[in-house]
């Protein structure tokens, strides 16, 4: 059984904080940046401060902007059409570049089975309907 957030190591809760805003920040960015994703970074944004912060996990969960991305997921409500397209169009468009920039068989490989997964995890989530 997990130990309560105040019987934790506060060398540990400052890590967890430290990856947390990290994370929100790198989300953010994520919003504007095509190449970056949001998502992932809010959920472990949100898994970080849940194990650090009631306080800043209860802030990013009912964010305006934030919030809603990270409780669509964790309800189980799925991703929005839009954000399936969105993101599986720009991610291939950026490996597809990449690959072209980068000369070694080994890097394309990584990339293109990176992207592969990654493309059957988004369309393997529910669809949400809004």
């Amino acid at each position: 059984m997990a130990k309560p957030i105040g019987q934790r190591p506060r060398v540990l809760r400052y890590v967890l904080l430290a990856i947390g805003w990290l994370s929100v920040a790198l989300g953010v960015i994520g919003i504007f940046l095509p190449v970056l994703p949001t998502t992932p970074f809010l959920l472990l944004a949100a898994a970080s401060f849940a194990r650090s912060s009631p306080r800043f996990y209860q802030w990013l969960v009912h964010h305006p902007h934030l919030g809603p991305w990270i409780r669509d997921y964790l309800d189980g409500n799925g991703i929005p059409l839009k954000g399936k397209v969105y993101a599986i169009s720009l991610m291939w468009l950026s490996i597809g570049f990449s690959c072209y920039l980068v000369p070694s068989i080994w890097a394309r490989s990584f990339m293109l089975t990176s992207a592969v997964l990654v493309t059957t995890y988004i369309l393997r989530q529910k669809t949400l309907r809004t």
